[in-house]
């Protein structure tokens, strides 16, 4: 790998996973793209998901802090800890399974088509945000105990590729009755335990590798680095973003997107068998 393609794929991770488009949807058509080697795919996965994990600390660290002061007492610790427990109970059910569908453009596909139905779904359905000077600050002590477990649920799903981990529980949480920027910012917090998961699970396999790590680094550490700091620079942006427009951009763009992708995608494995 050089370090273009690290860069490439940064700017993919850290985008797609706070935007409702799927990052590894993404992930899966950007390495079979560029023939990246099976062992080094999953080395990148872990470190890019490191690189978004450290954004989503970064930028809610207040929220973070308040929470770990007193866990046991905190209600959103024990909300995000409910929201995690269906995405934990399929990837230690399901993992091996899902993971053989990244190379299935079949799967990839639809799933991207799914997406799309999700946000529309939800934008066409759900409590419409408040617009102007009245319009409500993310505030995650609001979700109650169903709308948390909702999120989780489909969260849950979101672990098939192609499906948008943030888009899903922020249709989950706006289905629920809850405003968008709530949903939005609730969603995001729950990602980092289910990154932090991942990464547990991620890496355990990258050491069972013939040759451990370092044979999965043929070309050394500096793209991958790189690639992270990417990851990293363009999750920010991505969260601030989100967070920012989310009251005001409709999720119809983003499902014309992702039904789009999903089309071509399913062209390309019946008819020009390009990628995938």
């Amino acid at each position: 790998m050089d370090i273009l393609q690290a860069v490439i794929l940064g700017i993919i991770q850290g985008l797609a996973e706070f935007l409702p488009i799927s990052s590894s949807g993404h992930l899966a058509l950007a390495q079979a793209a560029m023939v990246i080697p099976g062992s080094f795919r999953l080395l990148m996965t872990v470190l890019l998901h490191a690189g978004t994990l450290a954004v989503v600390l970064a930028v809610f660290w207040r929220d973070w802090w308040e929470m770990l002061k007193n866990p046991f007492k905190s209600k959103i610790f024990w909300l995000l800890a409910l929201a995690t427990l269906p995405a934990a109970a399929l990837g230690v059910l399901l993992g091996k399974k899902i993971d053989g569908m990244f190379a299935d453009a079949w799967f990839v596909g639809i799933f991207f088509l799914c997406t799309a139905a999700l946000l529309l779904a939800a934008e066409h359905f759900a409590k419409q945000p408040s617009k102007g000077r009245r319009a409500r600050k993310p505030g995650v002590n609001d979700v109650r105990t169903g709308q948390a477990l909702a999120m989780g649920a489909m969260q849950g799903v979101a672990l098939f590729p192609g499906l948008s981990r943030s888009g899903s529980t922020i249709v989950g949480g706006m289905l629920a009755g809850l405003n968008r920027a709530t949903a939005t910012k609730f969603s995001f917090m729950m990602s980092a335990p289910i990154i932090l998961g991942s990464l547990v699970f991620e890496a355990k396999d990258l050491f069972e590798l013939e040759g451990g790590i370092v044979g999965a680094i043929p070309g050394g550490w500096l793209a991958p680095l790189i690639g992270v700091l990417v990851a990293a620079a363009s999750g920010y942006f991505a969260i601030r973003w989100m967070l920012r427009l989310v009251q005001r951009v409709s999720l119809r763009w983003f499902a014309l997107y992702t039904g789009a992708l999903g089309a071509l995608v399913l062209l390309d494995h019946f008819v020009f068998h390009l990628l995938l």
